[in-house]
This record gives structure tokens, C-alpha cells and sequence, in this order.
């Protein structure tokens, strides 16, 4: 009987501390929306609720909204020779994060000329319908459909100076001159525009100037190469490239490229650049049985 009685104790104190541990483990059960998406409402299965923050970006909106465009591009009228020699941008802090747009993919094609045009991005391969995210806190500048290129393209302007481009896309979601937050879906992904199938075209422009996206993120990791970046004039050349060393970007960023004109054949531009068809065809990549198309782009030097 002592040992019923004992046990008979122990049970009901038992039952009497999970009910005590029941009542005060209290989980959240769902999550609303508000008018401002930065606070939510969290609903918790005790029936109670509250506000919770998810931090609003801190962006200088006076400063942000300097040669605002409603142009696709911006900072038309700054020239490249009057940017200084060295930029330092700070990509991510205390502050202000980051985000890869896309899931870690290989490159489709890279910052290059290509079939004769300046490619001034980088093509991630994706699915229709793909999430594509802000790569840092910004303002949105510009949501736009670009028949010629870009298809659905919206265009994100940075506290750091930079603006990000997000090409392609079967659907825009950001708004004009809404704050975004980092890691944010913005639109979906598609195959709109200049495109041969779907992708995500991703471009990174300062003052209006495109350079490697590559010097910032490492795409087939996911990762954000470093916290700062010191953007070198050289840089914003379509043959200054993320892997050369200063002295060879420096020595593409020379490059004279010259416009196929009506009339143009390798070797009368040799002579005209005082060089010889076997250097354009190196520099190129071409066979000097190519045949030049008027406004393809030609590398003579």
C-alpha cells in the first residue's frame, strides 16, 4: 500500500507540472500582414498577440533620390572621364545586408562583348516563375517593360551608391519608389525581351557606369566576396574583367574597339590602326575569314 501510495504521489505531481509547463510554453501559431511591411502581427497559441518589427532598411531618402531618372538608365549627363580614379563602396554592414538574387547557379554567359554588343551583365540560369530577390536595401527606381532588351526589368537604387538591374522577368512585383529590403522578392523570373530562354540578366552600374557583377559576388558559391569594394576607374571598361590583375585590366580598359562601318575589311583596319590581322583575330577570337557586320564591335588594339 506505501509503495501505491508513493507512486499514486508522484504520478499527480507529474500531471501537475506538465499542466503548469503547458500553460506557460506558449508558440506562435501564424503571422499577419499590416500596412507597412516591415511589422507584422504574430498570433501566439496562448490567444494573445503582438507587433513584431522585421527592421525597416536606413536609407538617406534626400540623398537616395539625387539624379533620380525615369529612364531606364540613370546619371546620363556623368561622363566616365570625370569619375574619380578609385570608388570605395561599403556592400553590407551593421546596418544594411545583403542577398544572393537567385539560387547559386553557373554563369550563362558572362560581362563581355557578345555577337557584337556589350553584354553589361551576367545571365543566371533559372525556371519561370523563380523568386528573384533584392541583392542589397534599396529604393526602387524603376519597374519597366524594355522591348528592345531587359523585357520586364526593375531597376533598384542602393544607399551605397550602386544600382542593381534584375532582367527578363515573367512578373514584376516591387513598386516604384518603394523601400526593399534585402533578400525581398521583387519579381519572378522569365524568359521577356531579348532572350533566348529563361534567365535572370543581372547588372550592377555606379553613376551609371556597369562593371563586372563577378567583383561582387561569387555566383557559383552564393557568396558575397567581401564586405567592401574599392571600384577602380579601369573597372568600368566591357574588357576589364573579375580574375585580372590591375596591370591587365588596365591594359583592356585601353582597348580601341572600333564600329564596323560599310566597306570594312580586317585588313584595311590593320592599316588603319597600324597593327596587323593576325593581332585583331587574336584579340577577337575570330578567323580572318570572317565575315564583318556593319555596327559589330572589333577590337583592333
Amino acid at each position: 500500500m506505501k509503495h501505491t501510495f508513493l507512486v499514486t504521489l508522484l504520478l499527480l505531481s507529474a500531471s501537475s507540472l506538465f499542466a503548469q509547463v503547458q500553460d506557460t510554453y506558449i508558440t506562435s501559431i501564424d503571422t499577419l500582414d499590416t500596412d507597412d511591411k516591415f511589422v507584422k502581427i504574430v498570433i501566439y497559441s496562448n490567444k494573445t498577440w503582438d507587433y513584431i518589427d522585421m527592421g525597416r532598411p536606413v536609407i538617406d531618402e534626400e540623398k537616395i533620390f539625387d539624379d533620380w531618372s525615369e529612364s531606364i538608365h540613370a546619371y546620363r549627363d556623368v561622363k566616365l572621364a570625370d569619375l574619380p580614379e578609385e570608388i570605395d563602396i561599403c556592400l553590407t554592414d551593421s546596418l544594411h545586408g545583403w542577398s544572393y538574387p537567385i539560387l547559386p547557379q553557373k554563369i550563362n554567359s558572362k560581362y563581355m562583348v557578345r555577337r557584337g554588343r556589350e553584354h553589361n551583365g551576367i545571365d543566371l540560369p533559372l525556371q519561370v516563375g523563380d523568386s528573384v530577390k533584392v541583392a542589397f536595401d534599396g529604393v526602387v527606381r524603376k519597374v519597366a517593360y524594355d522591348r528592345g532588351g531587359y523585357g520586364n526589368v526593375i531597376v533598384v537604387r542602393h544607399p551605397n551608391g550602386l544600382e542593381t538591374y534584375y532582367g527578363h522577368l515573367s512578373k514584376t512585383i516591387a513598386q516604384e519608389k518603394e523601400v526593399v529590403k534585402a533578400g525581398e522578392v521583387i519579381g519572378l523570373g522569365g524568359s521577356t525581351g531579348r532572350s533566348t530562354g529563361p534567365h535572370l540578366h543581372f547588372e550592377i552600374r555606379c553613376q551609371g557606369q556597369s562593371f563586372d557583377p563577378e567583383r561582387l559576388f561569387d555566383f557559383t558559391s552564393g557568396q558575397l566576396r567581401d564586405s567592401i569594394i574599392v571600384l577602380k576607374k579601369h573597372y568600368f571598361s566591357i574588357y576589364s574583367h573579375y580574375g585580372q590583375t590591375d596591370e591587365e585590366s588596365k591594359a583592356a580598359a585601353g582597348r580601341i574597339v572600333h564600329v564596323i562601318k560599310s566597306g570594312d575589311t580586317l585588313g584595311g583596319l590593320a592599316k588603319k590602326y597600324g597593327t596587323t590581322v593576325s593581332k585583331i583575330c587574336n584579340l577577337n577570337g575570330i578567323s580572318s575569314k570572317k565575315v564583318l557586320r556593319i555596327g559589330e564591335r572589333i577590337i583592333v588594339r
